[in-house]
């Protein structure tokens, strides 16, 4: 199975909703949200790369509490549940995106999956950068803070797959970053899908459907 999913062609209508987001003329935020493993780091890479220096993309992700911070706290077992996240900070990152002054750069943090960890203002993002694309699991969440979100972005799409891909895709990808099959499964079947049913029953919310099927 790919783990890294090529989207051949954005379908039309997906290609004008960003080309009504980039003709508004002043810095736009789109949101891609689905369940862990929906493809949504390579959407958002796909657009980057369909409008080269227009779009960047913001990745939830590099919020992770450091593993230092979820092992003080008894959470490392959760991690990727909303409580493992420096959600404040996300919302305060986005906060600042929307108000970006002309001549500021904004740092945000990545996430390194083979460290496990977020990396501190890993990625800088320019004020003439007109659209950003921010990625993540929790934009929809009705939960404090995270329910401050969905406000800050333009518009959401909701990433959905089939389950059976998803899961499938999730899967592998633990194996590929260490995990033996076993212990992906379980932490898949313990950890990430409680999390996806939290995030599906949300899906309502979002302004657009964006479903593919391979």
């Amino acid at each position: 199975m790919d783990l890294n999913p090529k989207l051949p062609t954005l379908p039309a209508f997906y290609q004008q909703r960003i080309e009504a987001l980039l003709a508004r003329g002043s810095r736009r935020l789109l949101g891609l949200v689905g369940a862990p493993g929906a493809g949504k780091s390579t959407l958002a890479q796909v657009l980057a790369s369909q409008w080269p220096g227009q779009i960047q993309v913001v990745p939830m992700d590099g919020f992770h509490l450091a593993n230092v911070e979820l092992d003080r706290l008894g959470r490392r077992q959760r991690k990727g549940a909303p409580d493992t996240f420096d959600a404040f900070g996300f919302v305060a990152l986005l906060k600042r995106l929307r108000t970006q002054a002309v001549d500021d750069v904004v740092y945000a943090p990545s996430y390194e999956r083979s460290l496990e960890e977020g990396i501190a203002g890993a990625i800088a993002i320019e004020a003439n950068t007109p659209l950003l694309v921010v990625e993540g699991n929790y934009l929809l969440l009705n939960d404090s803070p995270w329910n401050q979100v969905q406000a800050l972005l333009d518009e959401t799409w909701f990433v959905d797959v089939p389950q059976d891909l998803r899961v499938g895709r999730l899967t592998q990808r633990h194996q590929q970053f260490g995990r033996s099959a076993q212990d992906a499964a379980d932490w898949v079947q313990h950890t990430d899908e409680p999390n996806a049913r939290r995030i599906e029953a949300a899906k309502a919310k979002a302004d657009v459907m964006f479903r593919w099927d391979s």
